[in-house]
């Protein structure tokens, strides 16, 4: 067993610095006047708990595809869940009729595009993406 213990002492520092190197940016509308946000209003907004910005517009929050690495890390960094939970909370609330899940779109360009085009719009990206058309917020 005490082989094993920097075997997998190794292999969890690994996946943490993998993890760090594949960090998201936050984008939003040029439109929209927020700069910053803190982790606890993006987690609201994912989970639809903050629905309208404080200008009283619409907020359309936009996730990446369940499959997604950065989705990955998105989930576990700001809400605190894995993918496969916050499936299953949108699930059970599609089910009941209380709530939808965000917008899923297919690839980041995609998410750049909708939010280019919708003033209301966040979305998150990988921090290696190029960016273009839309504003990247600091996270608090």
């Amino acid at each position: 067993m005490k082989k094993f213990i920097p075997i997998l002492l190794f292999l969890f520092l690994t996946s943490l610095t993998e993890i760090s190197a594949q960090s998201f940016n936050v984008i939003v509308n040029e439109a929209n006047d927020a700069e910053t946000i803190s982790q606890s209003e993006l987690a609201d907004i994912f989970m639809k708990e903050k629905e309208s910005w404080n200008d009283g517009s619409n907020i359309i929050a936009i996730d990446q595809k369940a499959n997604s690495d950065i989705r990955r890390i998105f989930s576990a960094q700001i809400l605190g869940e894995s993918v496969g939970a916050i499936r299953s909370h949108w699930q059970q609330a599609a089910f009941s009729g209380s709530a939808s899940a965000p917008v899923e779109l297919s690839n980041e360009q995609q998410i750049i595009a909708f939010v280019k085009a919708n003033p209301g719009a966040i979305g998150y990206i990988s921090s290696t993406t190029e960016i273009s058309g839309v504003k990247v917020l600091n996270i608090d």
